[in-house]
């Protein structure tokens, strides 16, 4: 059995309400249900963090290895596109890593083009909805146990 950390970044806990053209309607914690039944089924444990705050994705980050993770499903947020800080965590605890967007970020606004995280993922997926989550669960599975 591995256990898979789901960290989600800021405004991610507005799924459902939040522009729903561009995110979809399923709400986040319809997701993380969702995600904890089928890494259970897999045989693995999951455990959920979303945090508005850098400062505590960063914190969650550097204890995760401590706490027995081995993959992180990781939607990183607004932060995609700004946050260095929270790059550098996952390369000081040199832990892997699926980035998930909701969106295809490819065709939005210039600016979302740019990840700061997509060089350093073990893989990436953007533009599936919800059931892009889910697809990192069984790509984290199939790590697992490679």
């Amino acid at each position: 059995m591995s256990k898979f950390l789901l960290l989600n970044g800021p405004n991610l806990n507005l799924l459902g309400d939040r522009e729903p053209g561009v995110y979809g309607s399923t709400r986040l914690s319809d997701i993380e249900a969702r995600c904890t039944e089928l890494a259970e089924e897999l045989g693995h444990e999951l455990e959920c963090f979303q945090s508005n705050a850098e400062h505590d994705l960063i914190d969650r980050v550097q204890s995760a290895a401590a706490d027995g993770i081995q993959i992180t499903l990781f939607n990183p947020g607004g932060y995609t596109h700004t946050s260095v800080a929270l790059r550098d965590a996952f390369l000081a605890v040199k832990m892997p890593f699926i980035e998930i967007h909701l969106s295809n970020t490819f065709a939005r606004e210039d600016f979302r083009h740019k990840s700061y995280f997509s060089d350093i993922a073990t893989g990436c997926l953007f533009g599936l909805g919800a059931y892009a989550y889910e697809l990192a669960i069984l790509a984290a599975h199939r790590q697992a146990n490679n």
